[in-house]
């Protein structure tokens, strides 16, 4: 079916950015789809993703931009290993990606704002609790309805053009939102945390600078 979940929620995390954006940074990127929006809209944006296939593919989604335009630079690397400028970029985002580090490493994304920057995070989480489960349950109607009308919206997506588009490595997330919202508190000061409805939240850390 084509729908998915992180791509549901780009117009929320583009809300969060702060004025006058010039500079952003998308962590754990995939084949590239909010770095080309981040792009599309001005942006200077850095995109960076372990995973060789992904950055291959979206360096190739990302060719032969209209003149004028510049798409995101993308890079094959670990932001766990990686050294990032510090208090430089605007506008950091991480979706999907988060529960594939030690969360310690938004330590490090903190210290890459600049000043008056914004971090997001649209974080996967385990069910843990009633209050977890019962999110799903609400969720899992919604989710098939949504589904049906994109596929009648979109036809047969990727399969009416007889390409396979390259899919990102996935993790199952394994720490629960409490032990999340307690490890933000300690190293993100001040964000905020939300439930999303399928199966994410919505973290936001302004750099008050």
């Amino acid at each position: 079916m084509p729908f998915d979940h992180n791509d549901h929620y780009h117009r929320l995390l583009l809300r969060q950015m702060p004025p006058n954006c010039r500079t952003a940074l998308d962590v754990g990127c995939g084949t590239g789809r909010f770095a080309r929006r981040l792009a599309g809209l001005g942006i200077e944006v850095d995109a960076i993703d372990p995973s060789e296939e992904v950055v291959a593919e979206a360096r190739a989604m990302a060719a032969g931009p209209a003149p004028g335009d510049r798409g995101p630079r993308f890079r094959c690397t670990d932001v766990t290993e990686v050294r990032l400028p510090h208090a430089h970029y605007d506008f950091i985002s991480c979706l999907a990606s988060v529960h594939h580090m030690p969360f310690g490493t938004v330590a490090a994304l903190r210290d890459a704002l600049a000043p008056g920057g914004v971090l997001v995070i649209l974080g996967c989480y385990p069910e843990r609790t009633l209050l977890d489960w019962a999110w799903s349950l609400a969720a899992v109607p919604v989710n098939a309805v949504v589904r049906l009308a994109v596929y009648a919206r979109d036809g047969l997506g990727s399969a009416a053009t007889g390409r396979t588009q390259t899919q990102a490595p996935v993790t199952r997330p394994t720490m629960p939102l409490l032990q999340i919202r307690r490890e933000a508190a300690a190293l993100l000061p001040g964000c905020r945390i939300r439930r999303l409805l399928f199966w994410r939240y919505l973290l936001v850390f302004r750099n008050a600078g």
